[in-house]
């Protein structure tokens, strides 16, 4: 049997390639001008090999009843990691996922195609742009993991853009972002600031070293109106293969400090990553 080869295409946005992996038989790595941006395993879906993805599966597979079937909205597409796990955990789930980046969305429908019976449509659109014309009261999970390069771009980080995202949220519904940031963590601050004016309730996910300021990386950040399970939450991340910490409540408006929300003429992108922070290859 051939051995799965690399696959390199430019997209709208970068050099995107495909790498397969040696140790697992049908599973990829994408990345987008060396960035890692997604893992896929096409035998098994619900296998996630992503610090972030795993701590988005976790927060999904505690909201509502297990198996109960959902309606996600997704900005950022990548190759479909969390949509598919979704379409595996919880079947019958309708599913948009909205994707700048045409070229992107056309390299994984053709090597890394998704069911047609997978309830998973796909939006060549802006993240913001979408989410503003899209119906109120319309998902019940929101999960945000858009990257211009490694950075998250400044309109989606804004008080109009957490707005418009708890607009198309049911009244039960959850925001859920892929975060990156470093101590003084200015940007992650920012980010609960400006969602604490949108949502009464917030939480942050991530590895006890980032969060006491000794390496750039990822934080999951949550959004609600009703109280999150965050007792469940903490216990499954911290008995995960990479433990992360939940912080919420008191603790976390602390974390959270002075910090002032971000509007539109003010915005900025997340910060650069150091070098060799996120690069694969």
């Amino acid at each position: 049997m051939d051995e799965p080869i690399p696959v390199t295409r430019a997209v709208d946005h970068g050099t995107a390639k495909l790498m397969p992996d040696v140790d697992r038989k049908r599973a990829w790595l994408l990345t987008v001008d060396g960035a890692p941006q997604s893992y896929v395993d096409l035998d098994a879906p619900t296998h996630l090999e992503f610090e972030y993805a795993r701590r988005l599966g976790h927060v999904l597979d505690t909201v509502g009843e297990p198996g109960r079937a959902l309606d996600v909205l997704h900005l950022g597409g990548g190759a479909l990691t969390l949509p598919r796990y979704v379409a595996a955990t919880r079947p019958g789930s309708r599913q948009d996922v909205v994707e700048a980046d045409r070229g992107l969305l056309a390299l994984v429908a053709e090597h890394l195609p998704v069911p047609d019976d997978a309830g998973i449509t796909l939006h060549p659109a802006d993240a913001r742009t979408w989410l503003e014309a899209a119906p109120a009261d319309s998902a019940d999970i929101l999960i945000a993991d858009v990257f211009g390069g490694s950075r998250v771009p400044a309109h989606l980080t804004t008080v109009a853009y957490a707005a418009a995202a708890e607009r198309v949220l049911r009244p039960d519904g959850v925001y859920l972002a892929n975060l990156a940031d470093a101590a003084p963590f200015a940007f992650l601050r920012s980010q609960l600031a400006t969602f604490s004016t949108v949502f009464e309730e917030l939480a942050v996910i991530a590895e006890p070293g980032v969060l006491r300021g000794r390496r750039f990386g990822n934080a999951v950040l949550l959004a609600s109106h009703r109280p999150l399970d965050t007792a469940v939450l903490a216990r499954r991340t911290a008995s995960d293969a990479f433990p992360a910490r939940v912080e919420h409540g008191a603790a976390l408006r602390e974390f959270m400090g002075a910090a002032t929300p971000v509007h539109d003429e003010n915005a900025v992108p997340s910060p650069e990553p150091p070098d060799g922070s996120f690069t694969i290859g």
